[in-house]
């Protein structure tokens, strides 16, 4: 059957109609054909399908392969509330028909099998539920229209459909001699014409409710890589979340640093400044090709940053802040020492306090000015186990005013150099001294700390950190903690602390002996498991918030040369 409605004809440009049918004319396409499995509409052609077969068990995201089929598709579903005072004898009949099937069977000496028992006590499930009050019945219809340039293309289009939906066990059919009826029932209408109903209880109409989109994007955000769902783009503003604190696990080798370096380059041209604390001197060609400052600390440099470095030259400094800093020394303090008890930390509290007093505003207090009341006070003891940071090997490290600054917008903290035993310490100090820099000019800020798994060593640390993502929003800073060791991370009682304390959680591939923590930790599905144990290198689930999304990093030709440690591109240049 052919059918063809020219509802328009071409008028000339100069001619101006102000009726009504002429207005309708001007918004109104121009020719419909309709064949029996398809339509020509202004010269693209469509087709209608419904959904005529479903699985047996409906599961969490069984739509997903047709919310996110990444084609041009108009979706629409109808569902309809059914009475229960209707829906039970029909129901009931059927049980009765399936009961009397089974018995049949049963004397005949015949094999029942699943075909007659799965309905039979799905059936029987469901009826008391419903007399229980705790299912509704529901009438589903899933219509699909796709849209394609040519005939040829339509067929290519459906054939993906229904192979997508054929591996999650649905059937699809064309609506073949109803193709007006099935667009009429695709429009926005709430009009089913094609009657092809399913009937679904409450649970599992609920699953099927297409509006849990992965899509991200924020007006201000930055370019974070491509959605894997559909491959639109997700941009993230992490200042625009609830805090801009954010937490990354990953395997080593799964791409962290690389999708990290990815964000810094584009906050920077966003106008953020940017900290960053580096392990493995992953960041040194990213600060040299911006013009950022690259700071080199080790025992031998000579680049220093003093612990007790307040600004105490600054007429501004308050008690209050006074203080925190003493908070803040007293846990480096314990770090040094290998921990304090409680009348040891009362005497460093003291002891840092008389320090401060005693300098005043002449210069910058230093570790050796804290060591001298310590001795003034008598605590040998506790001043012998600082001795080789005052006067021994470590000296040159921690005892020697500050000299950098961060006046920069992207500072890298270069500690590759220095002991494992002193990576942690270091960490730390740079921790606080940044903390102290933000609070006296905030600003716009992003702190990122890679292999933050080091600061959960030792409880100081840990507690400090978990501290600073606590007070950090208050100051326009996001701290941005890097880790491959999930298990451990998500294990101590502050890792989970500063968990808690992200809005933006960005997990890449794990592998068995993480993905429960991880899982139970963020709540992911079993489908978001699955991709995190099994996603490429760049790949990454972002969680901010509420929303989750799957995404691939991306990196432009321009961009990737400046953060790529990849052996073989760099030693091969």
């Amino acid at each position: 059957m052919k059918l063809k409605q020219l509802l328009n004809s071409k008028q000339s440009d100069h001619v101006v109609c102000f009726g009504e049918q002429d207005q309708l004319s001007l918004i109104s396409y121009s020719g419909l054909e309709e064949f029996p499995d398809y339509l020509e509409l202004d010269g693209q052609f469509l087709r209608v399908l419904y959904i005529s077969g479903y699985p047996y068990v409906a599961h969490s995201g069984w739509l997903d392969s047709l919310i996110n089929f990444n084609h041009d598709v108009d979706i629409s579903f109808q569902i309809e509330d059914i009475d229960a005072t209707s829906a039970l004898p029909r129901l009931q009949r059927k049980i009765t028909e399936l009961e009397s099937t089974k018995r049949t069977m049963i004397k005949a000496g015949r094999i029942v099998g699943p075909d007659i028992t799965d309905p039979l006590e799905s059936a029987t499930q469901l009826r008391d539920k419903i007399q229980r009050g705790q299912e509704k019945l529901f009438q589903l219809a899933i219509y699909i229209c796709l849209i394609a340039e040519s005939e040829n293309d339509l067929n290519k289009l459906t054939k993906l459909l229904e192979t997508a939906l054929a591996a999650r066990m649905f059937f699809v059919k064309t609506a073949r001699y109803q193709q007006l009826d099935g667009l009429q029932s695709v429009l926005p209408r709430a009009e089913d014409r094609l009657k092809q109903k399913r009937n679904l209880d409450s649970s599992s109409a609920a699953l099927s409710f297409p509006f849990m989109s992965s899509e991200l994007v924020q007006e201000n955000g930055i370019l974070y890589g491509v959605n894997k769902s559909n491959s639109s783009l997700v941009m993230l503003d992490r200042f625009g979340l609830n805090n801009a604190n954010s937490i990354t696990f990953a395997q080593s080798g799964s791409g962290k640093s690389y999708a990290s370096k990815v964000e810094i380059l584009r906050q920077l041209m966003l106008g953020t400044d940017v900290i960053v604390i580096d392990p493995e001197r992953e960041y040194a060609n990213l600060a040299s090709s911006v013009g950022g400052t690259h700071i080199e600390l080790s025992i031998g440099s000579s680049q220093k940053i003093n612990p007790f470095g307040l600004n105490s030259k600054d007429k501004t400094t308050t008690s209050a802040s006074l203080a925190e800093q003493v908070q803040g020394l007293t846990e480096i303090i314990s770090l040094m020492v290998d921990g304090l008890n409680a009348r040891e930390m009362a005497v460093v509290d003291k002891a840092i306090l008389a320090a401060y007093k005693k300098v005043s505003l002449k210069r910058e207090v230093t570790l050796e000015d804290f060591y001298e009341q310590l001795i003034k006070a008598q605590e040998h003891r506790l001043a012998e186990r600082l001795e080789k940071f005052v006067n021994g090997s470590l000296a040159s490290v921690f005892n020697h005013p500050t000299n950098i600054d961060l006046d920069n917008r992207l500072v890298v903290f270069d500690i590759k150099d220095l002991p494992d035993n002193l990576r942690q310490m270091m960490m730390l100090i740079i921790s606080n001294f940044v903390w102290g820099k933000v609070k006296h000019q905030p600003k716009k800020r992003l702190l990122v700390i890679d292999e933050g798994w080091l600061l959960l060593e030792h409880e100081q640390s840990a507690r400090f950190i978990a501290g600073l993502f606590r007070r950090a929003r208050k100051y326009w800073l996001g701290v941005a903690v890097i880790s491959q060791q999930a298990s451990d991370f998500l294990a101590n009682e502050y890792g989970r602390a500063i968990a808690s304390q992200s809005s933006l959680r960005i997990l890449m591939r794990q592998d068995s002996t993480t993905i429960n923590n991880v899982s139970q930790e963020f709540k992911l599905s079993e489908f978001e498991q699955s991709f995190l144990l099994t996603c490429d290198r760049g790949d990454a689930l972002i969680i901010a918030d509420l929303n989750h999304v799957a995404l691939s990093v991306v990196a432009s030709a321009s961009e990737h040369p400046l953060i790529t440690t990849d052996p073989n591109e760099v030693f091969a240049k």
